[in-house]
């Protein structure tokens, strides 16, 4: 048997957050198959094997965050069967997971008498119609029923309405009507005040409930009304997708609720597995209060974002300048390289034209691609261009980079800042993508903003801002008429301790010159 440890796949990455399994147990898999999703802080993360076998077990559920090199999966031989799960002594798994104090009182009571703990029966297959089901239950002739006859039930929850409550008389009067051989029309309902007691609770029996609690109505005889039998990722899931677990009706075993189940019940649709009407949502969820606040753990890439933004802001003395350029031309461009054919298959955007601007104008202003390294007092220039495109994704800003853009050409350019894009907004942007930038580029514009003053990515001295492109009214300074162009907004934040006014006020001007006329491009 082999155990998988979670390895640092960044730079110094200490914890990750298991997101999701591609495997299950028993499943055989091979050298470099794809076994996890793991997030980092800095991106989404899919793990190869490096074993070959049969998955014997996995040791950390979805949604845990746990410390780089503790064991996450193990993996046997080809052809091992994994190791049968004990049954708990005291009820179901899903009994303990919903009350973990129950497995606890049962052992406490064992150690105390002394003596080991009889079979249990699974509490949901007693009839409690059945009046020796109740008190200590030693002795009791218990009547088993077919799972498939009740539909699954779980045990109440501890803390929940109690019996002395008119809610509490009520659950009790469904509970019992669910199970006694009328069903929910039955006349044999066990009145609240003589409801069983379980060993484990000592406290006095509540008072009799008054006469309207006995007559149990249908809205209190619903499933909804019952905790669903659900797994804990699938329980986080529910809560991150706004599902209620009580109005979905469970397609896995013994009816319990499946992650396909949840994404079934947000997308509207009727899970193909169920054969049963849908649970109706309990009365009571329609009256509940809306919640006024929520909470969302900071982890991850947007914790590293956060981390990354606060350094840079209070380190670096951020000066930022502006320039409003008309763009027609290099929009009549952008048009003009869409019907290259080598361009064809290759998505051409404005983007292209400003990031070749931004390698072309960085040869006068060196400066701009370069960074100040603090430690060691110096400026640390450097002769190639990785260039960082910022971009938003659903779990925080990631900038990865073109490495060596100032060695593509116009065509290999575009295809692999399409291809950064594109992988950027799947999530799939690997660490390493991330490193080394030396300029970023980030575009509001696809927001409709028009600019802004962007904080510079650590590690770097210089980043551009590209708002959006207009048709706006523009005095034509060759004839001094009010035309309408196609006109954006740059905005340029630099590092102040190296790069002086002069310098990034000559860098932001070659770019709009080059965006403006690019034909002034054979200039550099």
């Amino acid at each position: 048997m082999s155990e998988f440890l979670l390895p640092d796949v960044g730079e110094g990455l200490t914890e990750a957050e298991i997101v999701a399994w591609k495997v299950k147990v028993g499943d055989t898999v091979e050298i470099n198959d794809v076994i996890v999703e793991i997030e980092t802080a800095k991106s989404l993360v899919e793990l190869p094997s490096p074993f070959e076998g049969t998955v014997l077990a996995l040791l950390v559920e979805e949604g845990v965050t746990v410390a780089v090199g503790t064991p996450i999966i193990s993996i046997g031989a080809a052809g091992e069967e994994p190791a049968a799960t004990p049954v708990p002594a005291a009820g179901t798994a899903e009994q303990t997971e919903s009350d973990p104090y129950l497995g606890m009182a049962q052992k406490a009571g064992a150690a105390e008498s002394g003596h080991s703990t009889a079979p249990q029966v699974d509490p949901a297959d007693i009839d409690l119609s059945n009046p020796a089901a109740s008190g200590s239950m030693e002795g009791a002739s218990l009547v088993g029923r077919i799972k498939a006859e009740r539909g699954p039930m779980r045990r109440a929850r501890r803390g929940s309405a109690s019996p002395s409550t008119e809610a509490g008389a009520n659950t009790q009067m469904q509970v019992q009507g669910a199970f006694s051989p009328g069903g929910a029309q039955s006349q044999d309902v066990m009145p609240a005040d003589e409801s069983p007691v379980p060993a484990t609770d000592q406290r006095p029996a509540p008072a009799a409930a008054p006469a309207e609690a006995l007559v149990p109505s249908a809205a209190q005889n619903e499933p909804g009304d019952v905790r669903a039998l659900a797994k804990p990722p699938v329980r986080k899931l529910a809560k991150d997708l706004g599902v209620d677990l009580t109005s979905v009706t469970g397609t896995g075993p013994s009816g319990s609720i499946t992650r396909d189940d949840v994404h079934a019940a947000t997308s509207g649709s009727t899970p193909a597995a169920a054969s049963s009407p849908a649970a109706p949502i309990a009365a009571s969820s329609y009256d509940a209060p809306r919640e006024r606040e929520t909470r969302e753990p900071i982890k991850g890439v947007r914790k590293m974002m956060a981390t990354a933004m606060s350094q840079s802001a209070f380190t670096s003395p951020h000066v930022t300048e502006w320039i409003t350029v008309d763009v027609t031309a290099a929009m009549q461009l952008v048009a003009r390289l869409k019907k290259r054919p080598e361009l064809r298959d290759t998505k051409v955007s404005p983007l292209l034209v400003l990031a070749r601007a931004v390698i072309l104008a960085m040869k006068r202003t060196p400066e701009i691609n370069s960074f100040w390294d603090e430690a060691a007092q110096e400026v640390v220039y450097k002769h190639y261009v990785n260039l960082g495109i910022a971009a938003a994704t659903p779990r925080g800003l990631v900038v990865p980079n073109v490495k060596d853009a100032d060695s593509l050409s116009m065509t290999e350019l575009a295809a692999a800042l399409a291809e950064l894009t594109a992988t950027a907004r799947d999530g799939k942007t690997q660490p390493a993508e991330m490193a080394g930038g030396t300029f970023t580029i980030t575009n509001v514009g696809v927001f409709g903003v028009d600019a802004g003053t962007p904080i510079i990515n650590p590690g770097e001295s210089a980043i551009l801002c590209f708002g959006a492109i207009n048709k706006r009214p523009w005095v034509d300074e060759e004839t001094g008429e009010i035309v309408v162009r196609d006109v954006t907004t740059l905005a340029l934040s630099f590092d102040h301790r190296h790069i002086d006014g002069e310098k990034g006020s000559r860098f932001l001007a070659d770019v709009a010159g080059i965006l403006q006329d690019p034909g002034t491009a054979l200039l550099f």
